[in-house]
C-alpha cells in the first residue's frame, strides 16, 4: 500500500493543476485587473428561442388560406418560380383543442426535376404553428396539401436580400 501512495499523490496533484483548481497564476506572477470605464451601453447575451431566422419576403407567387375540416380535404396549387431566391411559409391554426386530431402535410414538387420536399404540422411533424423554408431553384412547382381540423395560411414569395 505504501508503494502506491506517492504515485497516487502525484496523480491527484496533477489532476488538480490540470483542472485549474490552484490559486496561483502561471509563472508565479499576480494578475492585474484593469477596470474599464462604463460607456453607458449595456450588452446582453443569451440564447435565441427561434429555431429558424425570419425571412424577409417580397412579391408573392401565392398567398392563400386553406381550411381542412376532415382527413379527405386536399388542395393542389401549381405556379412558376422565376427567382432562385424564394421561400415557402405557412401558419397553422388548429381547429380542435386536442392536438392529436390536428395535422397538416404539404409536398412541394419541382415539376421540371421531379424533386420534392415534404413539410407539415402534427402527427410525425413538429407542432410549430409558423414554419418557413428557403428555396433556391426556379421552375414549375406543384404544392399538394392535405390535413385535418386545421386552417392553414400559405405564403410563397420572393426572398429579399
Amino acid at each position: 500500500m505504501k508503494k502506491y501512495f506517492i504515485p497516487v499523490l502525484f496523480l491527484v496533484l496533477a489532476g488538480i493543476m490540470v483542472a485549474g483548481c490552484t490559486m496561483g497564476s502561471p509563472g508565479g506572477q499576480s494578475a492585474t485587473v484593469t477596470p474599464v470605464p462604463s460607456t453607458g451601453v449595456q450588452e446582453t447575451t443569451g440564447v435565441s428561442t427561434l429555431t429558424q431566422p425570419t425571412l424577409a419576403i417580397g412579391d408573392h407567387y401565392l398567398q392563400k388560406s386553406y381550411p381542412f375540416y376532415s382527413e379527405s380535404d386536399q388542395f393542389t396549387e401549381q405556379f412558376r418560380i422565376d427567382n432562385p431566391s424564394w421561400a415557402v411559409m405557412f401558419t397553422v391554426l388548429p381547429l380542435n383543442d386536442d392536438p392529436q386530431y390536428c395535422w397538416f402535410e404539404m409536398t412541394v414538387t419541382n415539376l421540371d426535376s421531379q424533386k420534392s420536399q415534404t413539410y407539415g404540422f402534427g402527427r410525425t411533424y413538429p407542432y410549430t404553428t409558423y414554419q418557413q423554408y428557403p428555396m433556391y431553384t426556379t421552375g414549375l412547382y406543384k404544392i399538394e396539401m392535405k390535413g385535418n381540423l386545421v386552417k392553414m395560411d400559405l405564403d410563397v414569395a420572393k426572398r429579399l436580400p
